[in-house]
């Protein structure tokens, strides 16, 4: 089955959502570590969304993020500060996900949580703007 790049976009923004969804249940029975991989992989299907988007391609983790950085933040089209914080939910992912006796903590998580949540509003906000 084919899809359209409008469908493609449109499941990643789901799975944005579900992702982000998914982090506030394991915040909430204190399981930080897949919450930060839930969070890091909310941004990350909202910035693939905009790259299906803009015919762009990343296909690496570590691509995706570099992409992003020269596409996103370096154009203006996000913030230094959301350049940050995916930066840096990239390398808390990496070390939730491959590294021994690694811990956050509520307070880590919850200062993140507005943060991710607005970056992907701000991702949904420019695929609106930009749509076909």
């Amino acid at each position: 089955m084919s899809y359209s790049k409008k469908d493609i976009v449109v499941y990643r923004l789901e799975r944005a959502r579900e992702a982000l969804s998914e982090a506030v249940l394991l915040r909430d029975n204190s399981k930080f570590l897949s919450t930060v991989n839930r969070l890091y992989y909310a941004c990350f299907y909202a910035i693939s969304a905009y790259f299906v988007q803009q015919n762009l391609k990343a296909f690496t983790h570590s691509g995706l993020k570099s992409a992003f950085n020269k596409e996103l933040v370096q154009t203006g089209k996000v913030g230094l500060a959301e350049g940050r914080l995916f930066n840096q939910l990239f390398s808390f992912r990496q070390d939730a996900d491959y590294k021994d006796f690694v811990q956050f903590s509520y307070e880590e998580v919850a200062q993140i949580f507005p943060e991710v949540e607005k970056l992907v509003e701000t991702l949904e906000q420019l695929l609106t703007e930009e749509m076909d």
